[in-house]
């Protein structure tokens, strides 16, 4: 053999040995001592784009969250890997997505967003691939055996919202999509409302992609009565549409032959036209479809959300709790003004990804699988989120067992008003709506 043939085999093979190591070595991070754990893939979707209601925030924190995790040594020493999908609002986009976290590996879809839940969570469970922290809009998120909720939906949101207005309420006009969700937005309402007495609110189904709802608002007002009555609107992204339908309307004249106003979040008419100006209806939602984006592209203290009741599911956007958030996207989403850290969406990805985290280290495992996941969530594994949330865990014993959503095991709101522009606390801590959530089926 000819010395230049040798020479070339021996640097073939130092090239081939040096190109094992670096594939060895894939997947190996800053701070972790070797590269012997697989990457954990997973996917996070939401609807962006479209003109119901759009979550880009979800997608954009869970890539963040990503950078974030793998700038520090991952999740026990994973590289996290995160897929993203637009899902479009449509139940072909949920069941693309689905397919193609099945496709590409991941082992569980995490901190996403969908109403066509019974389009996505049967190739999840075909695949054993939990939906750890979907948004809790769909029922399927509280009905599948591969779902772990970290709220409890707007099934808890608007059965606390009744217990939240309440007392302060007479008459109660409920706005709500005309959907086969929205069908169920009445009864839970009125769960929390009735528990007081009251007797209930008006029911007023709209179209979920409007551009105006004046037929609505005007049915709205009338049926709330005046200052001692609220309008609640839950149309997700079109609840300011609704609101600014609503804050149009003309004053109309009460038996008094004075003028009353449309009224706003502050009880204060703003009506047109001569004579005593009265106050209109006080208005109010839950989380998601008014949040702190909303009310300060609004015009904040001076918007129509002023003094209006909104019931959450986590601490105000201010909540010390928040603080390990604002910290990882500041520093990881960069100039990305989709991840908005008090918007309902980022939020629920964020406690979605410590879930995650929290059990992926739980396993201490070198290669994490869809069933281990899944397993280690259904033999109780216990999640404390930092106070953002009271501790979760998916046992049996754990589940709330309402027919409909019999896997809420978080049964926590918040009970907030706008202030000076600002979503605060209206009573401290979390309120339990368990018992409202299971009287709404009764």
């Amino acid at each position: 053999m000819t010395g230049r043939r040798l020479t070339s085999l021996l640097a073939y093979a130092t090239t081939m040995a040096t190109a094992a190591t670096l594939l060895s070595g894939c997947g190996v991070l800053p701070g972790m001592a070797g590269g012997s754990k697989e990457p954990v893939t997973v996917m996070t979707w939401a609807p962006d784009r479209t003109r119901a209601t759009n979550m880009p925030g979800m997608p954009a924190m869970a890539q963040a969250y990503a950078r974030w995790a793998n700038a520090n040594g991952g999740i026990d020493g994973h590289e996290l890997r995160v897929l993203t999908c637009n899902e479009q609002n449509t139940s072909a986009g949920a069941s693309d997505c689905a397919r193609r976290a099945v496709h590409e590996g991941a082992v569980a879809v995490v901190g996403s967003y969908s109403q066509n839940g019974d389009a996505f969570m049967a190739p999840l469970e075909a695949a054993g691939i939990p939906y750890i922290g979907g948004y809790g809009i769909s029922e399927d998120e509280f009905t599948s055996p591969l779902s772990y909720p970290v709220n409890g939906g707007v099934a808890a949101l608007v059965a606390g919202h009744g217990a939240q207005l309440a007392a302060s309420c007479r008459g109660v006009s409920l706005v709500r999509p005309d959907t086969i969700a929205g069908d169920r937005l009445p009864d839970l309402l009125n769960s929390g409302l009735r528990r007081t007495g009251h007797d209930g609110a008006a029911d007023i189904p709209a179209a979920e992609d409007a551009d105006a709802y004046t037929r609505e608002a005007t049915r709205a007002r009338t049926r709330a009565g005046g200052a001692d009555g609220c309008v609640t609107a839950v149309l997700g992204e079109r609840t300011q549409v609704f609101f600014d339908s609503y804050r149009r309307l003309p004053a109309e004249q009460d038996t008094a032959g004075g003028i009353t106003g449309t009224g706003s979040g502050s009880n204060s008419g703003t009506g047109t036209g001569t004579g005593e100006e009265k106050n209109g209806p006080r208005i109010s939602s839950v989380l998601g479809s008014v949040d702190q984006p909303l009310i300060d592209r609004t015009g904040g203290a001076k918007g129509p959300f002023e003094g209006a009741y909104v019931t959450g599911w986590y601490p105000q956007a201010d909540d010390p709790a928040w603080q390990p958030m604002r910290k990882v996207i500041k520093e990881n989403a960069f100039a990305d003004n989709r991840v908005d850290p008090t918007d309902a969406g980022v939020q629920t990805t964020w406690i979605a990804y410590t879930v995650l985290r929290r059990l992926v280290e739980s396993l201490g495992a070198d290669r994490v699988t869809a069933y281990q996941l899944s397993h280690a969530l259904d033999q109780g594994a216990k999640i404390d989120t930092g106070g953002l949330t009271p501790p979760l865990r998916w046992r049996y014993d754990d589940l709330l067992g309402a027919p409909g959503f019999p896997r809420i095991v978080n049964r926590a709101v918040t009970f907030q008003v706008v202030r000076q522009g600002r979503l605060v606390a209206q009573r401290p801590g979390f309120v339990d709506v368990g018992k409202t959530v299971l009287s709404s089926a009764s």
